[in-house]
């Protein structure tokens, strides 16, 4: 029999323990039915999370949710900060944290990063990765590194395609390696995305807008959603359009929305004259930077919403193509939004990650500036040797 896992830091404490599986049981209902249509009988794992909520809420003489609908109304509703769960006050969540996004009723990216599946990824994390590995393999079969990097950009930059759209991909010689699997992971969009007979996406992302009730719009991109209400694109009418496709939510949530961040740093650092190489050796790390003496960066780019499971998952950058330095980077947002963004990464970041450091995107591009002018302190440098304390941003 296999021991059961183990989990360092906050992570360990039962009351996150059993937060994850409330987390997990919300995507996976999502995934079975969408929150606003399952029914009985509930999933096993929903079930075992409500049992474990009210056993939880009995211990500490706390109203419990009377069922599943219940349940999921507390992940929409309330606040984890509101939770009778003790343990979530020590650990490192923002006390209006939810599972589920109060707008739009779809499970929030916490609640995504929080659920559990097999050996501690949630499923939506599987799913992704197992598409871009098999994107990968076809490529490497395929001796074709031109390809895999096609099929990454087009993730970013083609998150919705019309029957239009779907022609031209289908005509793109460097995506014939990887041609059947876009087919499969581009889905019909419902039609709750549709308001008056019209898809409209995002001007900033390009993902689809979910309509609300009260006329406006929502994003489930959290950096849209940080810099203020989301401005529509061109309509896609439904007639005229044809069949629209997007991707599947996993894939926009952990490649298309951090790749946005990877393509907006390349045009940072390309603007600042250095030559940038977008997801080199398959994918081994996001941007391989190359400074005109031939000294080079390697840069991985995480947009995760929770910097304390970022840092537990934090590890060392792969080796090869060989760099001279290397770093983890986060959106800049992702730090407006916490202030205690990177010091939390800092404290739950384990021994595995060798030190890791995690700098913003600002902070990498002004570090990359520094080094170009000859500077080669602290102020120009990315590893761990770096002596600018964690958490710090200098203006």
């Amino acid at each position: 029999m296999s021991e059961p896992p183990t989990f360092p830091g906050f992570l360990a404490d039962p009351d996150v323990r059993l937060l994850r599986d409330v987390a997990t049981a919300v995507v996976r209902l999502d995934a079975v039915t969408g929150l606003e249509s399952f029914s009985l009988p509930y999933p096993p794992q929903a079930q075992r999370a409500l049992d474990s909520v009210i056993l939880a809420c009995l211990r500490r003489g706390a109203r419990a949710p009377s069922g599943v609908p219940e349940l999921l109304s507390w992940c929409r509703t309330r606040p984890l900060g509101s939770w009778p769960l003790d343990g979530l006050s020590a650990a490192p969540f923002d006390r209006s944290d939810r599972l589920i996004d109060r707008d739009s009723g779809v499970p929030t990216q916490l609640c995504h990063e929080l659920a559990v599946e097999g050996r501690g990824d949630s499923a939506t994390r599987q799913y992704d990765r197992l598409v871009v590995h098999e994107a990968m393999r076809l490529c490497r079969d395929a001796n074709s590194p031109e390809s895999y990097s096609a099929f990454r950009r087009t993730l970013v930059t083609r998150p919705v395609l019309t029957q239009v759209d779907h022609f031209e991909l289908s005509t793109d010689l460097y995506l014939d390696p990887v041609r059947e699997l876009l087919e499969r992971i581009y889905v019909p969009v419902p039609d709750s995305y549709l308001r008056r007979g019209v898809y409209t996406p995002c001007e900033r992302c390009r993902t689809l807008l979910t309509p609300l009730s009260d006329g406006g719009w929502w994003c489930e991109h959290a950096r849209c959603r940080q810099l203020g209400a989301p401005p529509p694109g061109p309509t896609l009418d439904r007639e005229s359009a044809g069949e629209v496709r997007h991707l599947r939510r996993p894939l926009r949530l952990y490649v298309t929305s951090p790749g946005h961040a990877e393509v907006d740093l390349e045009g940072s650092l390309r603007t600042l004259g250095l030559s940038v190489e977008m997801w080199p050796g398959f994918d081994a790390y996001d941007l391989r930077v190359t400074f005109p003496d031939a000294y080079v960066w390697a840069l991985d780019v995480k947009d995760w919403a929770h910097p304390g499971l970022l840092g537990y998952s934090a590890k060392d950058v792969r080796p090869e193509p060989r760099y001279d330095e290397a770093c983890w980077v986060v959106p800049q947002f992702r730090a407006e939004m916490r202030r205690d963004y990177l010091a939390v990464y800092a404290r739950e970041r384990g021994a595995r990650a060798g030190g890791l450091r995690l700098l913003t995107d600002r902070q990498l591009v002004r570090a990359a500036a520094a080094r170009l002018r000859g500077e080669r302190g602290d102020s120009a440098r990315i590893s761990p040797r770096i002596s600018m304390p964690e958490g710090t941003d200098h203006a």
